[in-house]
This record gives C-alpha cells, sequence and structure tokens, in this order.
C-alpha cells in the first residue's frame, strides 16, 4: 500500500522508520520530511499545515492511508478534510483534537465525567483571572487555552509571576489567538509520566510508558521546551498504576468522547502527575510526542503499521502490541539559544560516524536539510535526536551520549542529565 506521513520531526523520523519496515508499505512518502526522513521516504515539498494541498496529493497518488504526524493539522481537519475525499488517515477529527486545541474543553471533559485532573478556572477576562489567582495563592500554572507549540505554559512559584502570565497572554497578545483564553490550575506535586494509547473511538492499546524532560537545562531548570529528551518504560508505571490510569483515565475519557458525538480515533497521549493520591491528568495531546515517539518505535517489537489501520477502522478490540524488554533513550540536540531565538544554517558532522561505532543508535532528524553542496544544515531549535537501546536506561544513557559526542556541531547543545531519575532508581535497586 502507499503510505503517506505528514509532518517534518524528529518524531516523523521515527515514524517513517517503523513504517518503512512494515511488509504492508510498498511506498512511502513524507510531507514535508526533513534531511534524515529523505533516507526512509520520499519526501514531498507540501507543508504539514497546507490541508488543501495535502489532500489533493493524496487524490492524485492514490494513497492509501495518511498517518498524521503534527498537531496543528489535525485541529485543523486534515482528517476530516482525507476522510470526505474516501482516503483513510490516523488521527482524531477536529472536533476530537480539541482535547489538545482547547485545554480549557479537555479540562471542562474532565470536570462533567469526573476524570481526575487539577482544579481549575477558565478565564478571557484579566482581572477575573488575576482574582482567581491571588484567592487560590502560589505555586500556579497558568496555561493558554489553545496551540502554542509548548510554549504556552507557566508554572509559577509566586503570585506575581503567575499575573505577568496572565498579562503575558490576555494583554499582551504573546501566544496570538492561542492566548485569547487562560486556563489557570493546582499546581500538582508528584512525579510525571507520559502514556499513549491508541483508540479507535470506542477501544484503547495502551503502549509502553515514556517520560520526557521539557526543561531546557540540567537539573529540570531553565524555560520549558518541547523536549529536551525522553527515555521508556518508566520504572513508575507498573501494572497497578498501569491499570489505575486506563480504568480511571483513558477509558472514561473515550466513553467521555463518544457522549460528546465526537469519538476519539488516533494517539491519546496523557501527561499525568502521579501524586499520592493518585494519577492526574495534566494535560491530552492528540498525537505522538515528540521526543517520547523515538524511544516508543524504538521499543516497539510489532508492526506499527496494522495497528494504526486498526484505529482508524475501529477494530482495535482484539488488538496486541510487543515490546522489546530494552530501555530506550532518546537526547535532544538543539541549536545554541532554544527555546529562545537562535541562528538556522549552522553545520552538522559525524552523524554516520556516531551511528556506526555502535549498532544500538539511531539518530532522527527533527530540523535539518541538505544544502546545494550536500552539506547537512541545522533549519530549526530541536534538530536531532540521538536515540540508543540498553539492557536499563544507564546503559541506553551511556550509549547515547557516546554518541552525541561523536557528532561535530560547535553551535548545538543538549541536556547531559537525560532519564536521571530512572537511573537514580536503578542504582538504589
Amino acid at each position: 500500500m502507499k503510505v503517506l506521513v505528514v509532518g517534518s520531526g524528529g518524531r516523523e523520523n521515527a515514524l517513517c522508520w517503523s513504517i518503512t519496515a512494515s511488509p504492508l508499505c510498498d511506498k512511502l512518502y513524507c510531507a514535508p520530511g526533513n534531511a534524515g526522513i529523505a533516507a526512509e521516504a520520499e519526501c514531498v515539498p507540501i507543508g504539514a499545515e497546507d490541508v488543501p494541498a495535502l489532500v489533493d496529493f493524496a487524490r492524485k497518488e492514490a494513497i492509501d492511508f495518511v498517518v498524521v504526524g503534527p498537531e496543528v493539522p489535525l485541529c485543523a481537519g486534515l482528517v476530516d478534510r482525507l476522510d470526505d475525499a474516501g482516503i483513510k488517515a490516523f488521527g482524531p477529527s477536529a472536533a476530537a483534537a480539541r482535547l489538545e486545541g482547547s485545554k480549557g474543553f479537555m479540562k471542562d471533559i474532565c470536570g462533567k465525567y469526573d476524570i481526575p485532573t487539577a482544579s481549575y478556572g477558565r478565564f478571557d477576562d484579566a482581572e477575573a483571572a488575576k482574582d482567581y489567582i491571588r484567592a487560590q495563592g502560589a505555586p500556579i500554572v497558568v496555561k493558554a487555552d489553545g496551540l502554542a507549540a509548548g510554549k504556552g505554559v507557566t508554572v509559577a512559584h509566586s503570585v506575581d509571576e503567575a499575573l505577568a502570565a496572565v498579562d503575558d497572554a490576555l494583554l499582551d497578545g504573546l501566544f496570538g489567538e492561542a492566548g485569547a483564553e487562560v486556563v489557570v490550575e493546582e499546581c500538582l506535586v508528584g512525579e510525571e509520566v507520559s502514556v499513549f494509547a491508541i483508540c479507535d473511538g470506542a477501544h484503547a492499546v495502551l503502549l509502553d510508558s515514556a517520560q520526557d524532560h521539557k526543561a531546557a537545562y540540567d537539573g529540570d531548570t531553565g524555560p520549558n521546551t518541547g523536549g529536551m529528551g525522553a527515555y521508556s518504560p518508566a520504572p513508575i508505571m507498573d501494572e497497578a498504576l498501569t491499570e489505575t490510569v486506563r480504568t480511571t483515565i483513558i477509558e472514561p475519557t473515550l466513553a467521555a468522547m463518544a457522549a460528546e458525538d465526537c469519538p476519539f480515533k488516533g494517539v491519546l497521549f496523557a501527561g499525568l502527575m502521579v501524586t499520592e493520591s493518585g494519577p492526574k491528568l495534566l494535560e491530552y495531546n492528540v498525537r505522538f510526542g515528540d521526543p517520547e515517539c523515538q524511544v516508543l518505535m524504538t521499543r516497539l517489537m510489532s508492526d506499527i503499521l496494522p495497528a494504526l489501520i486498526a484505529s482508524a477502522d475501529g477494530v482495535l478490540d482484539s488488538f496486541d502490541l510487543r515490546w522489546y524488554e530494552d530501555a530506550a533513550l532518546t537526547v535532544v540536540m538543539a541549536t545554541e539559544g532554544y527555546p529562545g531565538a537562535y541562528q538556522k544554517g549552522s553545520e552538522i558532522k559525524g552523524i554516520d560516524t556516531a551511528m556506526a561505532a555502535d549498532e544500538n543508535v539511531t539518530v532522527c532528524h527533527a530540523g535539518t536539510s541538505l544544502d546545494e553542496s550536500g552539506k547537512l544544515r541545522a533549519t530549526g531549535g530541536r534538530v536531532l535526536n540521538v536515540t540508543a537501546r540498553g539492557a536499563s536506561v544507564k546503559e541506553a544513557q551511556a550509549r547515547a551520549y557516546g554518541a552525541v559526542d561523536r557528532i561535530d556541531w560547535p553551535e548545538g547543545f543538549c541536556r547531559r542529565d537525560i532519564g536521571w531519575r530512572a537511573v537514580a532508581r536503578e542504582e538504589s535497586s
């Protein structure tokens, strides 16, 4: 079959790497792709947010199946438009994608259907939001309601910091339309973990767990980013906790979305805080996480493509996936300055050397292109995902950083402590 993957990041590189290994895939395209994805798929120069052009391409090329990677085209209704054209696709409808597209919508679903989450308020008036913050005190969390590329969340450790976050969103328009409304919520305390479920509207197949690092710098300090690294499995997710998440969060959400006449198909990505009173939902994303997808695809033993097709077809009830026992860890190499201003165009060398030195290492491209002379250039903030497998998280970590050190990119940086919680657990057990 002909498959089209939509997107240009490390997540899409990992998906292409996994899908191209499927015997079901005869031809793989990616729009728009990047320099790394070009080794797995034929890249098509169509932007991931250009819904009409993507549908037109899929129709003209007789694409059998489309896998939508990023959230923006999902929220813009790409799956709906493909469905209208008679083309099968993996991902939620625009109505179901509101679970990520509107944090207020997600919180209201939780409130209406008794899904555990932090207490909250929704505001489009700055003074009302500030009154709520003053009444609640700090620490407290302020979130832009809409899609803000991972930069719309402030974990405020003082009331003044929270008030400033409200001003940024509602008065100064820092996040544009995404910040026209804010959600102000309780700051939960515990350990964060990511749980992914492939869903078909009624049934869910939980994937193995993963844990990412959002802060830019070592020690989980600095500004929030789209993710500076991840590892899988997350040691905190034992069988009992997994079953609790399934029965109190994932399955009630599927039932709620069906009751709201917008059944959810695709990947339900639950960002959780495991508190003393149990797991609570921090947020939903409606696509594979980036960089969590990279470690999940590295550990997945099963063919991913049949699972994605079963999701679209609504036949996941008897589906199962197998996983390698090994751990996987990925380190994000980013351009100096990220998540703030950064320069594009610096040259990257040594990726082939890094992978050749260790067969357990792969490097996914998240923001690269080849210039006219064939040199690899950085084109984004998060640029490379250096991923390794190992018998333990500590072993995977050592292999990943060994590969990082073989890559010649002076303008890049990375955190040096990805996986530290898991490694500490392993060393103390």
